[in-house]
């Protein structure tokens, strides 16, 4: 497995050594740090990845009915949708006509693992890079980017569309303040509109300014007299409502009418088509991390169809977001990351399904640095394990944090005064990048 470390991790660097070799104690060190302003990320890392589109597919799609077929086992095992040629010369299954069509600008891991089988652990790892503790709740790779760079032309750091698609991915052990914003709305409805953004009837600016100084006087006052972290949250959240309320380009950035009508039609007038394209908006507006969920994967039964029926959809929108991104000149600065709970069982059940698999299953990532055209790991020829290179959640989020400037093993803060490595042993994938 092609994969190296990070060179230079904080807990390195606080080494008596390292420290004495720059000149600083270990105080100084801590001091200059929050000097800083707290200054989230180390300056020595590339930053390849300013934003992140963060696809989830609830429920665990089949690897075998996607990007993993195996066209020459069993039918048993390798079910009955054909499979299809890319450009690239790989296969896929047909279920992916659009994708195959731009492989060159994408990368598929065919041998992502890890050991949880149910859903909610499943999930756990794929939002986090961690297993599920009970004595922890670890934050989600969105409000870590937003502990660790904060927000970017008056835009939250992390938004889920249409919602916070499940516990794990809030801000856990971290403060409220870094949990995602939701839109609270699907940019697919006829009547989409983003909730809390817009004034309400008969409030102009100049009476907005004056409630908002009222607040304010208030805040000031009550903030005084109470410490605690939701107090601290909530100032936040309204110091970040107000700015975007107040400013244009940041409620723009919210309207998905604004987007040409063609364009609209080629990403799709539904779901998958309006949350991708939502997501570009909104990345290319400075949102860091935009986590979205689109269909519903848990295929017990009936797989084939299940597929023809729900991913044609997905195939046209996240085609479509690849080559916008592309012509747009933003896919260098913007990764794409197509992640489930896991992947489906080798054989085809008595229902005509897929159970849950945790051994083996793919993840798709293209731009922010990540080279296109390729497939890195494989199963093995029933699609049951990895057979070559196996890649971990944690090493998944490692490599995306390390494309994002950010150390993953960075020790951050748990209750208690806790020191807690963003993701633990996990390692860059170098061949990816």
């Amino acid at each position: 497995m092609k994969c190296f470390g990070n060179k230079l991790s904080r807990r390195s660097m606080l080494t008596v050594g390292a420290a004495g070799g720059l000149g600083l104690t270990l105080p100084q060190l801590l001091r200059l740090e929050e000097a800083r302003g707290e200054q989230k990320h180390y300056d020595m890392l590339p930053v390849k990845a300013k934003s992140v589109i963060h696809v989830f597919l609830p429920g665990g799609m089949a690897h075998q009915e996607s990007f993993d077929p195996k066209p020459y086992s069993p039918l048993e095992y390798r079910g009955e949708m054909k499979t299809i040629k890319t450009n690239t010369g790989e296969v896929f299954c047909e279920s992916l006509p659009n994708l195959a069509k731009c492989a060159d600008k994408f990368a598929v891991i065919r041998s992502m693992t890890h050991g949880e089988a149910a859903h909610e652990r499943g999930t756990h790892n794929m939002f986090t890079g961690y297993k599920p503790s009970p004595a922890l709740s670890y934050p989600s790779i969105g409000s870590v980017i937003s502990h660790e760079f904060g927000p970017r032309n008056n835009l939250p750091p992390y938004v889920c569309i249409p919602n916070q698609p499940n516990e794990f991915a809030g801000n856990g052990y971290l403060s409220s303040s870094f949990a995602p914003f939701s839109l609270g709305a699907d940019p697919a409805s006829s009547n989409f509109q983003v909730r809390d953004l817009k004034l309400p009837g008969g409030v102009d600016d100049k009476r907005f300014e004056r409630r908002r100084y009222a607040l304010d006087v208030v805040n000031n006052r009550f903030g005084q007299s109470q410490q605690a972290d939701s107090v601290k949250a909530m100032d936040t959240f309204y110091e970040r409502a107000y700015s975007m309320i107040a400013s244009p380009q940041a409620r723009e950035a919210f309207d998905i009418n604004k987007e040409d009508a063609k364009l609209r039609e080629q990403y799709g007038m539904n779901q998958a088509g309006q949350r991708l394209l939502m997501a570009r908006r909104l990345a290319e507006a400075g949102v860091r991390l935009v986590t979205l969920t689109y269909g519903g994967w848990d295929m017990h039964n009936q797989i084939t169809s299940s597929m023809k029926r729900q991913m044609p959809s997905l195939d046209q929108a996240l085609a479509t977001l690849i080559s916008d991104l592309d012509g747009r000149g933003m896919l260098e600065e913007t990764m794409v990351m197509v992640s489930s709970e896991f992947g489906r069982t080798p054989k085809i059940n008595r229902t005509a399904g897929r159970d849950h698999w945790p051994k083996v299953f793919s993840v798709v990532l293209a731009g922010g640095g990540i080279k296109g055209g390729q497939v890195y790991g494989t199963s093995n020829a029933t699609a049951s394990e990895p057979d070559t290179d196996p890649v971990s959640p944690a090493d998944l989020m490692t490599t995306v944090y390390h494309q994002m400037g950010v150390v993953a093993d960075k020790e951050l803060m748990a209750p208690g005064d806790r020191p807690i490595e963003i993701v633990d042993g996990g390692k860059v994938v170098a061949a990816l990048i």
